[in-house]
């Protein structure tokens, strides 16, 4: 588990996945971005007196879902803030959101943007600045530190359209990515683009930090303009050519 300062906390779960907690500025509520179980987020919660006041779910996939059944269970009163055009996929929402809304969540101003690309009706929620606070992104799979998701529903046109809009986001905001990818991504990303300092200085230091059984995430959203070469690419077509690339990497 790797706690900040800025009242986010990340617990790894499953094999590669990471869920996110939210922590209130006032009181003992927090809440939670795709749980993909639930057994060692809730012992996280109840270990620090903490009541769960929300799930937030980026897309329907079960390991962003799974774990919220059992949640609920134990705190029946948390709100579930999920696409609406993805309620027959996403059970139990309370709150269907779209891109474009915005929430008030644990003292906290909350975005929704639309990311389709991944899936169909992916979203992510920004928390802009405050003082002190540089800003957070949960992106679910549409952007992954160095790489984005596989695009299963989406086309090539929707996900360079998600990625810049996330680019667009403050160069200081924090990247909360739902999976531990980026060694492989910035592996094939060298072998891609060898020639591009940056990405070998990253993944000399993201190396390091994995041998050292630590997190990569977070990300900033300056270090995915840098190195990050999908969200680097000039248009869909060439990102449908780096998607199509690494599909088949087995490096």
């Amino acid at each position: 588990m790797q706690e900040t300062a800025n009242r986010v906390s990340l617990i790894p779960v499953l094999h590669d996945n990471y869920v996110f907690v939210l922590h209130g500025d006032a009181g003992r509520q927090a809440a939670v971005v795709d749980p993909a179980v639930a057994e060692p987020v809730q012992a996280w919660l109840e270990q620090r007196g903490l009541e769960l006041a929300a799930i937030l779910h980026t897309h329907h996939h079960h390991d962003h879902i799974g774990g919220a059944p059992q949640l609920l269970e134990r705190w029946p009163q948390a709100e579930v803030i999920a696409s609406r055009a993805d309620q027959e996929r996403i059970p139990h929402q309370t709150r269907g959101v779209a891109g474009g809304d915005q929430l008030e969540l644990l003292g906290r101003s909350i975005q929704v943007l639309s990311v389709p690309g991944h899936t169909a009706h992916h979203i992510a929620f920004y928390l802009p600045p405050t003082a002190g606070d540089d800003g957070h992104l949960f992106c679910g799979d549409t952007l992954f530190a160095a790489g984005c998701g596989r695009l299963f529903e989406g086309t090539p046109e929707q996900m360079h359209h998600s990625l810049q809009q996330l680019a667009a986001l403050p160069e200081a905001t924090q990247v909360w990515c739902a999976h531990e990818y980026t060694e492989g991504n910035l592996r094939w990303a060298s072998q891609e683009d060898p020639t591009n300092q940056a990405i070998a200085e990253r993944l000399a230091a993201v190396e390091a930090t994995r041998r050292g059984g630590e997190a990569t995430i977070p990300s900033t959203v300056a270090l995915e303009k840098a190195t990050n070469l999908f969200v680097r690419a000039k248009d869909a077509e060439e990102l449908r050519r780096r998607r199509g690339s690494k599909d088949l990497w087995r490096g």
